[in-house]
């Protein structure tokens, strides 16, 4: 007996393994996105390396050679990240650790530890991303581990490979009445689901305080997303093109230009109100580990945790690494009418290095008209006639390089245009500044919002106009008329169906991106990880509160709501278990019914049970006694006894049962 434990206990049986290497197979997404690339392809060499060793037996068994194994991985983690502190060195060492654990298991305990541990990784991914593809797959790993674990304990008999998906699936729905009233119920100690352990990539975003030239041109196939945006009421866009407000740059040195250190609060006069025109926006925003926040041309109310800062444009008061949802106000007329003298003179600052031939060409437009407004019209006239095109790729420019944009290359991206634009203003004597932000976005029929990634990212101008106050004015509209209507990506397909640009990729996936089908789909996953960012990973205690009120069960304190989630669940607990037992009950009752009447048609043949007498010694004993019936005696037997103490008999069995009991009733009669 010992012996067949010992073998069996040597082995791991194929299929719960197979079960075993498909979760974690799926807990392989987030560690590609984040971790070293070198950690999860380990992994699944190791997972290949199991297959292949434990047909022959093999498995690694030296200690030593296990310890050299992982200092080698605790130094190459340490290579890889620069120290051994943080969420990614730590998950990176869990995964050398498993694939360690995954080359040495051959027993039944082992087998159990490295469940356990996937579990885990199911967790560390959640920690990694929390997006909705990602969630999926680490759902998906966690589900496969338990049918890993319950066919494990079942055995790999023929037939066997399905049954386990059903018990986890009976299982996990057992579960999840209690799992969203927890969700719901529970109160909140973060503010929301999401969280954000890793520091945020810096190339994550587009933005930072400093234009230079081509920092916003490294964005243009950047697919990451910036924010989503949509507009509560009746209306389903912005009217007029969408520019959405980032930073705004006050200090020019030529081609570069950089916003405020420490921008400042702005004050409003309690004379101001939003106008009649006004446009409210709901903004899920995407960590990008700075302050700033987006609204459209021009933030009027602020969202908790934020101000005002000078130049209308929105500062979060702590960093943004997590997801961020809030709502804003804006108001397309510009807040104030009057400039006042520190403004003016940091509006018309300009460094020394600027050449002649720049000034003398500023200086040209005021001699032929110096109304601010006819300055600004010549300025755009000298970039629409002047063969100035837009591009994607324009080439290396430095900050001195002014003239040579000018009167030479002329070539460039938005942040090329809005740049130079604002330095021949401060040149012609107008106050001028650079904002940054995004232009436009895609909107989502499904979700009805707008998508806004990181290519969507745009540069502008705004000058000070009498009468007017501070102007928008686009430079890039002048060279490329048709991109302030669209998003970057609309815009530069435009440009290559009309031959203006070559195409960036093959004419086949062109027509795959736009066909019907992979736009419906590419949609509605859209609108999916929308509803996933908004409904759940953003359900924080000001969400909580407002639905406990809705249900009446707000003010009542944590504790005490704590301890009514509590009650709830032992009564849901104590109802299930119940149901379990009786139904249970129910079935063994009827199991002996039907035998008891077996056993009484078994004596009306001249068999009596003996009160003592076990199923399968009277099944011997009535098969001697009636030879004709015996192969039905046993098979009646057999099943009673499989109905009876088996964990979990085959569906379908107990009426089989009856239907047996039923016929041997029935032959009887003759």
């Amino acid at each position: 007996m010992s012996n067949s434990r010992t073998n069996r206990d040597r082995s791991i049986p194929r299929v719960p393994l197979l079960w075993l290497a498909a979760a974690l197979l799926f807990t392989l997404p987030p560690m590609f996105d984040s971790l070293a690339t070198w950690v999860p392809c380990l992994f699944l060499i190791a997972l290949a390396l199991k297959f292949w060793m434990e047909p022959k037996g093999y498995r690694l068994r030296s200690a030593i050679f296990k310890l050299m194994l992982a200092a080698v991985a605790l130094f190459a983690i340490f290579a890889s990240y620069g120290s051994l502190n943080g969420i990614e060195p730590a998950i990176s060492l869990l995964v050398v650790l498993m694939s360690l654990k995954v080359l040495e298991a051959h027993t039944r305990r082992e087998f159990q530890v490295m469940v356990l541990i996937g579990w885990v990784l199911c967790l560390c991914g959640f920690f990694l991303s929390q997006d909705f593809g990602i969630a999926l797959c680490l759902l998906t790993a966690f589900a496969l581990l338990l049918v890993a674990l319950i066919q494990f304990h079942r055995g790999s008999s023929p037939g066997a490979f399905l049954p386990p998906l059903g018990s986890a699936s009976k299982l996990l729905a057992q579960a999840a009445p209690l799992v969203v009233l927890l969700f719901l119920l529970f109160p909140r100690i973060n503010p929301g689901f999401r969280f954000e352990f890793r520091a945020i990539r810096s190339a994550s975003t587009g933005f930072s305080d400093r234009l230079s030239p081509g920092s916003i041109a490294t964005l243009a196939n950047s697919s990451e997303i910036a924010f989503r945006a949509e507009f509560p009421g009746n209306i389903s866009r912005s009217p007029g093109p969408m520019y959405w407000r980032g930073v705004v740059m006050w200090h020019c040195d030529g081609m570069e230009w950089r916003a405020p250190y420490a921008p400042t609060s702005m004050s409003r006069s309690p004379t101001q109100s939003v106008s009649g025109n006004s446009i409210r926006q709901r903004i899920m925003l995407a960590p990008h580990d700075a302050r700033w926040m987006f609204a459209l041309d021009r933030p009027f109310e602020t969202p908790r945790g934020a101000m005002l800062a000078r130049g209308d444009y929105l500062w979060s008061f702590q960093p943004i690494r997590k997801a961020r949802r809030y709502e804003v106000v804006s108001s397309p007329e510009s807040a104030g009418k009057e400039l006042t003298p520190i403004e003016r003179r940091e509006a018309l600052d300009l460094p020394s290095s600027i050449s002649p031939a720049v000034r003398e060409l500023a200086q040209s437009w005021t001699a032929q008209n110096s109304s601010p407004r006819a300055i600004v019209n010549s300025a755009l006239q000298f970039f629409r006639t002047q063969g100035f095109t837009y591009s994607l790729s324009p080439g290396e420019f430095r900050k001195d390089d002014l003239e040579k944009f000018l009167f030479h290359r002329r070539v460039g991206f938005c942040g090329h245009y809005a740049a130079s634009f604002a330095t021949l203003m401060r040149l012609a004597g107008i106050p001028a500044r650079v904002v940054v932000g995004y232009l436009g976005g895609e909107y989502n029929d499904l979700g009805h919002f707008f998508l806004v990634r990181q290519a969507d990212a745009h540069a502008w101008c705004e000058v000070w106009l009498p009468g007017n106050g501070w102007t928008r004015v686009d430079p890039t509209a002048a060279v490329a008329p048709g991109r302030a209507s669209l998003d970057l990506n609309s815009f530069l397909e435009g440009r290559v169906a009309s031959g203006q640009m070559e195409a960036g990729r093959s004419a086949f996936v062109t027509r795959l991106a736009r066909s019907a089908l992979f736009t419906d789909i590419r949609l509605a996953w859209e609108t999916l990880n929308y509803q996933w960012d908004t409904r759940l990973l953003a359900f924080d205690a000001d969400v909580q509160e407002v639905f406990l009120n809705s249900i009446g069960l707000a003010k009542r304190g944590p504790f005490v709501l704590i301890i009514e989630i509590l009650s709830v669940a032992v009564a849901l607990l104590a109802t299930y278990f119940g149901w379990m037992q009786l139904r249970s009950r129910s079935r063994a009752d009827r199991v002996k019914a039907l035998y008891e009447r077996f056993c009484r048609k078994a004596a009306r043949l001249g068999v009596q049970r003996d009160p003592c007498e076990g199923p399968l010694d009277f099944a011997r004993r009535a098969a001697q006694s009636v030879p004709d019936k015996s192969s039905r005696i046993r098979q009646i037997a057999d099943t009673y006894i499989l109905l009876r103490y088996a964990p979990q008999p085959a569906p379908g069995m107990l009426d089989k049962f009856a239907r047996d009991v039923n016929a041997f009733g029935a032959r009887t009669r003759h």
